[in-house]
């Protein structure tokens, strides 16, 4: 099984290395920028199941990068890193896309656990794959594609969300809280009927399947339901 892959900024040379190096002993891939003005051309790059960033950084503070990360890939996890302990600058890590945050100095081994159990409730909602079979689709997360036969149709960075979301959970009940808040950040009125509209252009997408459909479950959520005996 392939190691998650960590994208850590942080500028502190001695602490970036002795983090590197004990993150990769506990078997995960890491990567490390340790100027925040690269942080965001790097992380275009690559492929990546959490990224961790130090707030106080040279250049370009760790709340920014995390506000271009979210514009780019708005489900990836992140974890701040900081040595600010005030409630507003908590709050304002949450308020930047933040899934946790952890105060310097911290026990490495809370790291590791905060990294496990975010991972974990990541491979529920979102998987690392990029190639999805969906009935007699072939899906592409990463290039946003969804293919049937010979006609390849383009995805908007939302509908590729949403879509990687349900194919991660086949016939599984998705709540839409879940959803709006992993995608759209907010589960308010308008955010919600923002996804009902993605929600009816994806079921339009996959009608060339029979054996495909967005089953809406009154008050809780949506099924991707797959049949294999209509293929």
């Amino acid at each position: 099984m392939k190691s998650p892959k960590i994208f850590l900024v942080e500028d502190d040379l001695s602490f970036g290395s002795v983090l590197k190096s004990y993150l990769e002993l506990s078997d995960y891939q890491v990567d490390w920028v340790d100027d925040g003005k690269y942080a965001v051309e790097h992380f275009r790059k690559g492929a990546f199941d959490v990224c961790i960033l130090d707030v106080m950084l040279p250049h370009v503070d760790g709340f920014t990068i995390a506000g271009e990360i979210r514009k780019i890939n708005n489900l990836v996890p992140i974890i701040f890193l900081t040595a600010k302990k005030l409630k507003d600058d908590v709050l304002k890590g949450y308020g930047a896309g933040g899934d946790d945050y952890v105060t310097k100095p911290f026990d490495t081994e809370i790291l590791l656990a905060k990294i496990r159990a975010i991972l974990s409730r990541r491979d529920f909602q979102t998987g690392t794959r990029d190639i999805f079979e969906i009935g007699k689709f072939v899906f592409n997360a990463r290039l946003r594609t969804l293919t049937y036969g010979d006609d390849e149709k383009k995805l908007s960075p939302k509908e590729a969300q949403l879509l990687e979301l349900l194919a991660n959970n086949p016939n599984e009940l998705i709540s839409r809280e879940m959803a709006l808040k992993k995608i759209w950040g907010s589960d308010d009125y308008f955010t919600a009927r923002s996804m009902d509209v993605y929600v009816t252009k994806l079921r339009k997408f996959l009608s060339e399947d029979p054996g495909l459909n967005i089953k809406n479950i009154h008050g809780a959520g949506f099924q991707l339901i797959i049949r294999d005996d209509l293929s």
